[in-house]
């Protein structure tokens, strides 16, 4: 009878108990809603840095085939011209490729190309209309370009 008792204390110690089991549940939630809003944010602000960078390598190019043709892409052209050489009188002042491959902005969107610009009048606006891929916007919404 004795050996019956310790093997059943030894198996009801090596259980947890609902509030053990509850305890433990309460902490991780605690770590969980302390933890996840700033990856939340963390992921935001990745995006916004990596859609600056693209715009300013885009920028760059866009004002090499400047320096080489003397002119910015027009409206129509739009950024595809500094991958693709012009026809015509122009075709011997390309020094294009400019750019290798025209990448969306981290939310999936084209970017947005404007000459003459509504920042720079005497140049181009280049920029990310944010996570709505709309015009104007706040926090995540917000354009992001090279002004």
């Amino acid at each position: 009878m004795n050996l019956m008792k310790a093997h059943l204390s030894r198996r009801s110690s090596a259980a947890f108990t609902l509030v053990e089991l509850m305890v433990v549940l309460i902490i991780i939630g605690t770590l969980a809603a302390l933890i996840i809003p700033r990856f939340v944010g963390a992921t935001y602000d990745a995006k916004k840095t990596a859609a600056k960078t693209n715009i300013t390598v885009l920028a760059n190019s866009v004002n090499r085939f400047y320096y080489n043709m003397d002119r910015f892409p027009t409206a129509e052209e739009g950024l595809k011209a500094l991958m693709e050489a012009p026809t015509g009188d122009e075709a011997s002042k390309w020094r294009g490729p400019y750019l290798e491959q025209l990448r969306n902005d981290p939310w999936g969107h084209a970017y947005q190309y404007r000459v003459p610009g509504t920042h720079h009048a005497t140049s181009f606006d280049l920029y990310s209309q944010g996570a709505d891929g709309a015009d104007g916007g706040e926090k995540e919404n917000e354009d992001i370009g090279n002004w």
